[in-house]
């Protein structure tokens, strides 16, 4: 498993848009990968200083189309917190309007 494998996509809830104010990026990550591995990922990737890595495992969700029950699949989410002297991840590019 590569650095490139570990960041799966980030998540964009209005939580989260609203916490990359404080430099905190929330992204799905691989369920077997560890703080360590996710920082060192990110830093690789985005080319940034990583201060802090809380992981939180989702539980899977079950859903319902009329008769017929299944689960929404689980993951693992990472919410990481840069240094004050990181530049910011850009998620969207600058043509994203």
């Amino acid at each position: 498993m590569s650095l490139y494998d570990i960041i799966r996509k980030p998540i964009i809830t209005e939580a989260s848009m609203q916490a990359m104010d404080q430099k905190k990026y929330t992204f799905e990550v691989d369920s077997r990968a560890h703080k360590l591995l996710i920082k060192q990922a990110v830093e690789a990737v985005f080319d940034v200083k990583v201060a802090s890595v809380n992981t939180i495992s989702v539980k899977p969700k079950s859903k319902r189309v009329g008769k017929y029950t299944g689960t929404k699949s689980g993951y693992k989410k990472a919410i990481v917190t840069l240094t004050e002297d990181s530049k910011t991840i850009e998620i969207f590019g600058e043509d994203a309007e």
